[in-house]
């Protein structure tokens, strides 16, 4: 059985219907802050049953302890995180302390429970402003923001117990820019809030939500100006976690991979993509530059189909048409 901490949230969600479709068994520990309990019900049909759920934080040890008690569980899928880079220059403590402390708290009552296999769900923004794309494995690592921190302590504090405990079997999984949703609609990133990612913004815009997308830069060294990034579809990530918990299976270690599709969208790539899509119009504004935020960035994804056998097979289009059908089904819902 595998334990899938922050399963309710937009990526674990997502992994959790994976890893149904290739016949594991998991249970999902979530505190629900920045999720909906309702999220179990669209995943019962997607899953086959609705999943095994724990409401309950990683920081917590007396709730892991139970967990580990209760389930018999053979390894774990790590996202429990605060993930807004803006809200972490804001509440840098909050976010060490839930990120950082909440592995530790999770490493250790897996050590109790004698379960040393781990996929952690990190981040390409361990790699800060990258000197050349596309980004390979082997790049410096930096970070902007106490978010991007989080993820490079974590990944460091994997490292050494990998280096002292050699029994530990952990992949760090480093994601370009997630978008899209499950293909039936039911379930997708559902931001609580003004977004803090461009699709769902986008597709807010698209459905009438809001009135116009705010783009960040127009004055870049990119073909229009605009910021370019990886955008993944999450199923492909969702399966690129299931394809990493089938390496680890097969060999132990430390495995390190970059999960993108190791092409460069710009924003306004992506909006036109979206207006295809919806077939609704996005208005847009440029505005300035918002600090922080780099001009290009995009995966190499070649380590991952050596190691992994895993690479990305939904397109651009792809991602839009699903994130629109999740929109749409949710203005729906909520109306």
């Amino acid at each position: 059985m595998i334990l899938v901490t922050g399963g309710t949230g937009f990526i674990g969600s997502h992994t959790s219907v994976a890893l149904a479709n290739a016949g594991h068994d998991f249970v999902i520990l979530d505190n629900l802050a920045n999720s909906q309990r309702d999220v179990l019900d669209r995943l019962a049909p997607l899953c086959g049953k609705r999943p095994a759920f724990v409401e309950g934080d990683v920081r917590d040890a007396a709730t892991l302890d139970r967990v580990f008690a209760q389930y018999p569980i053979r390894a774990v899928i790590h996202f429990a995180a605060l993930k807004a880079v803006g809200e972490s220059v804001q509440k840098p403590l909050a976010y060490y302390e839930n990120n950082i402390t909440g592995t530790l708290r999770l490493l250790e009552a897996m050590r109790r429970a004698a379960v040393h296999t781990l996929v952690f769900s990190s981040s390409a923004t361990v790699y800060g402003d990258p000197a050349s794309v596309p980004i390979r494995e082997d790049f410096p690592l930096s970070a902007t923001n106490p978010y991007g921190w989080t993820k490079l302590m974590v990944e460091q504090i994997l490292a050494d117990l990998s280096k002292s405990e050699p029994q530990w079997r952990i992949a760090r999984l480093r994601y370009f820019n997630p978008v899209g949703a499950h293909e039936s609609g039911q379930i997708g990133e559902d931001p609580s809030g003004i977004p803090n990612n461009l699709m769902p913004y986008v597709a807010q815009v698209a459905v009438g939500q809001r009135p116009q997308l705010q783009v960040f830069g127009g004055d870049y060294p990119t073909p229009d100006g605009t910021g370019v990034r990886d955008y993944i579809h999450v199923m492909d990530l969702a399966e690129g976690h299931v394809a990493a918990l089938d390496s680890l299976a097969r060999e132990p270690g430390l495995l390190t991979v970059n999960l993108g599709t190791g092409l460069g969208v710009s924003v306004l790539d992506m909006v036109a993509a979206f207006e295809k899509a919806s077939g609704r119009p996005v208005p847009y504004r440029i505005v300035d530059r918002r600090p922080g935020d780099v001009a290009a960035c995009w995966a190499d994804p070649a380590l991952a189909l050596q190691r992994l056998g895993w690479r990305t097979r939904r397109d651009l289009d792809q991602m839009c048409a699903d994130a629109w059908r999740w929109q749409s089904n949710r203005a729906a819902w909520s109306a």
